[in-house]
Parts: C-alpha cells; sequence; structure tokens
C-alpha cells in the first residue's frame, strides 16, 4: 500500500490544555482522512445499483460527496433524478445491500492510497492505550472492505456507519456511543475527520475533533470552524509531537 507524500509547508494549530494524543478513544474517518481512491468503484456503485433495483438512471453530477454519507448522496441524487422520496424509500435497503455486494464484487479494482503519517499516528494513539474506531459516511461494508485492502482493517475494534445513520452528526454520535461502551461510560472520544462536515458532526455531540488537510479542504478552510487541532497531515502532527519539548 502506497503512501502519498505532500509536501506543503507543516501547519498545526491546537486549542491551549487539549492533549490531542491522550484521549480515550479515537472515531476515524476514512475517505480524505485515512486513504483515497484512485478508482471510482465505490462511487460508481451508487448509480449502478440504483439502475439496476429500480432502473432509473442517475448522476452524481452537482451532489456534495465531501464529508456527505453514501445515503446522503443516494438521496440527494435521486432527488435530483426527480425519483419520488416515497418510492425511494421502498427501495433503499435493497439499493444499499446491493451497493455492499457491487464493492465486494470489484474489491480487485480498488485502487487505494495511504494519507501521509497514518499508521504512524495509529501506532502512536494504539501505544498510548486509545481505542481506534471508524465514523464514516461509507456503508459498513464498504468501509471495511476499504480498510482492509489498505491494510488497515488491524487497527480498528468497531465502527459507525451511514447505513442507518444517513446524518453524519447521528452516525457519529453513534459510534460514539460503542466507543463508550468498549471504554468506559466517562471516555473521552475525539473525532478524526477532513471536512467541516466532520467538525460540525464532532460539535453536534459535544466531542473534540481534529480536523487534517489531507482532504479536500485546506488548513485554513478547517480553522475557520475551529476544531480543537488542526493539521496539515496527520505525518505533521506525529513529527511534531515527537520534537516537542
Amino acid at each position: 500500500m502506497q503512501t502519498i507524500q505532500q509536501t506543503p509547508t507543516p501547519r498545526i494549530a491546537i486549542e491551549p490544555g487539549f492533549a490531542w494524543d491522550r484521549q480515550n478513544a479515537y472515531l476515524f474517518d476514512i475517505d480524505g482522512t485515512l486513504l483515497r481512491s484512485r478508482d471510482r468503484v465505490h462511487m460508481d456503485s451508487i448509480a449502478a445499483c440504483v439502475r439496476s433495483v429500480m432502473g432509473f438512471e442517475i448522476t452524481l453530477e452537482g451532489v456534495s460527496v465531501h464529508g456527505n454519507t453514501d445515503t446522503g448522496i443516494l438521496r440527494e441524487a435521486c432527488q435530483r433524478a426527480g425519483i419520488a422520496a416515497e418510492l425511494l424509500e421502498t427501495q433503499v435497503e435493497a439499493i444499499l445491500e446491493a451497493m455492499g455486494q457491487n464493492v465486494a464484487e470489484r474489491r480487485e479494482e480498488l485502487n487505494l492510497y495511504l494519507m501521509p503519517g497514518v499508521k504512524d499516528a495509529l501506532s502512536h494513539l494504539a501505544k498510548r492505550g486509545a481505542l481506534l474506531g471508524v465514523a464514516t459516511g461509507n456503508l459498513e461494508t464498504i468501509g471495511w472492505i476499504k480498510l482492509e485492502v489498505a491494510g488497515l482493517r488491524e487497527w480498528f475494534r468497531f465502527g459507525g456507519f451511514s447505513d442507518h445513520y444517513p446524518v453524519r452528526a447521528e452516525m457519529v454520535g453513534h459510534a460514539a456511543r460503542k466507543a463508550r461502551e468498549l471504554a468506559g461510560a466517562d471516555a473521552t472520544v475525539c473525532v478524526v475527520g477532513d471536512t467541516p462536515r466532520d467538525i460540525e458532526a464532532a460539535r453536534a455531540n459535544q466531542l473534540p475533533v481534529i480536523a487534517v488537510g489531507t482532504g479536500n479542504f485546506t488548513f485554513d478552510e478547517l480553522m475557520a470552524h475551529r476544531p480543537e487541532v488542526c493539521t496539515t497531515s496527520l505525518a505533521d502532527l506525529v513529527a511534531a509531537t515527537r520534537v516537542a519539548p
């Protein structure tokens, strides 16, 4: 699994008093935070499965996908295509199941690469005893497949996915509850993501957030939402921590 090296000047901002690597549990977004895809397998599965299940043609053109959830993307694309919400709801479960099967059948076509510093960050947190989970807009089947193909599955004990939580804030809340079931009712839980929607979802659940500028949003764009931590990459954050006095 290749890691893409980025070369912007490292920038890190940490809220005074917040220890980014001393939380009890972490909820990592997948796309843009842990890895990215050079293929279209996942995104193409949405239109392909609407076609196979319902017989309608849709497109993701004009749909906001960054920080969205699979279920949210599906509903928005169908709305833009003029498919009645009432009709779609009768077939949503079948479409989501078909999407998981579609990606599973095409997993050999997945062309993924890791964001800088991902394995170092996961190792660093795990050595400190942190519980690691994912909170992603991916469907559960698709999310775990990506992590398996990327060689990251072993790090994560649980996850929150969009199968039953089309709203990211609700999905993050569900994942946080699972984290506290495993780590203890008083466990501190931190969200790690690359979009303003990750920050908004964390805020909706009163959770701190580490914003990483390895997706489609810059350091400055993420900083405008005032996360507890903002960094150009996980690699930069870990490196800065290691050299800190």
